[in-house]
């Protein structure tokens, strides 16, 4: 049903996990002792390896979360249940998802990405039109999508933002998951049913903002079992992954110098405050609306780093911070404009360091 493996040595802006991760998913296929479900890549001790990582492999972690978490997600998906993944925005569902799909089924583009204009088309299958005229129906003018292959070629297919998607097209998953096959009535005989083979089963995601846009029937609510993905607790932990991730993207726009690890700490306790509306002393203050996530907190430091660098030559500053806020904070409220300039004003003059003292110097650069 097609090849899905891409070019390693290609020039892309972001390799799927199968392709960054190449070298690790091999080590770790030849080390693979354990006993693997019927279709899997690997055992499910390899594949939570994969994910969380081992020195000794040269493996590293790829996602900070409860191992509990991954234990869950995998067993789930060695059973006839999908596998839902909810939670804030940011919090790395589709992260995990893409990592668990790598190690489990070798690939991880296998991708429906859920919204308004979603078809069943874009997940089951489609046809070539001309040939369809020429031809009529056959399996040369079938165009397959990421369900028909996932099932004929035993994949997991993830689909991602699931709830964005009309109710009717969410359901067109109800027969898949359920009796593991897929109809297509154009076709006759042998290929008019497409029955999923081992390995098969679908990671859905979805976040809790949207919960009750297109809120899931009860009958496909059966088919998943959810888990949630939180936050991360830690402010090390988080501060850590800021830092790594944010190298990473810099080195891949050109950034010659890494980011400064007194900016990042004061931006990421920035964001953790702003998201919990709790300073770190205890002090309450008001929420905001925007998504202050870990994913945006990356994002929030790559641009600074964009920034200093090609503005200025240097690895960007506090300054850069209250910039790239005000577009992070002001998309989804324009109060919160206000409510992280009370923040720079009231909180960020409290603390102590040359940081903390331009983050509120610069609070003027906020527009309004």
């Amino acid at each position: 049903m097609g090849d899905h493996r891409v070019d390693a040595t290609a020039e892309y802006q972001r390799p799927p996990a199968e392709v960054r991760f190449a070298d690790e998913l091999e080590r770790l296929r030849d080390a693979d002792t354990g006993p693997r479900p019927p279709g899997w890549a690997l055992s499910l001790t390899a594949a939570r390896t994969f994910i969380t990582g081992d020195d000794a492999l040269g493996v590293r972690r790829k996602f900070v979360g409860d191992t509990a978490l991954i234990d869950r997600a995998l067993v789930t998906l060695a059973t006839s249940r999908g596998l839902m993944l909810i939670g804030e925005p940011g919090t790395a569902k589709s992260l995990l998802s893409e990592l668990v799909a790598a190690a489990v089924s070798g690939t991880s583009t296998l991708t429906i990405q859920g919204g308004a204009a979603t078809t069943e088309d874009q997940i089951k299958y489609s046809w070539n039109y001309a040939l369809l005229v020429s031809e009529g129906p056959s399996t040369r003018s079938l165009v397959p999508a990421p369900l028909l292959t996932g099932m004929a070629e035993g994949k997991v297919v993830r689909f991602e933002e699931i709830t964005r998607c009309p109710l009717e097209v969410q359901d067109s998953l109800l027969s898949p998951l359920s009796d593991r096959v897929l109809a297509i009535p154009e076709l006759t005989g042998d290929d008019s049913m497409v029955f999923a083979r081992d390995g098969f089963n679908v990671i859905a995601t979805a976040n809790t903002r949207d919960r009750g846009v297109n809120e899931m029937s009860a009958a496909l609510k059966r088919r998943f079992n959810f888990e949630t993905v939180f936050p991360i607790g830690d402010l090390a932990t988080e501060l850590e992954l800021v830092e790594q991730e944010a190298s990473r993207l810099l080195e891949r726009s050109g950034v010659a110098v890494a980011p400064r690890r007194d900016v990042l700490e004061v931006l990421v306790t920035t964001f953790r405050e702003l998201r919990d509306a709790t300073t770190e002393d205890g002090r309450a203050m008001d929420r905001l609306s925007a998504v202050m996530s870990t994913a945006e907190a990356v994002s929030v430091a790559h641009q600074i780093g964009v920034r200093g660098w090609f503005l200025r030559g240097e690895a960007g500053g506090a300054a850069d911070i209250v910039e790239c806020l005000a577009g992070t904070a002001a998309k989804d409220s324009p109060e919160d404009l206000a409510r992280l300039r009370r923040y720079l004003e009231q909180q960020a003059s409290r603390r102590d360091g040359e940081q903390w003292r331009a983050l509120h110097a610069a609070r003027r650069l906020l527009p309004g």
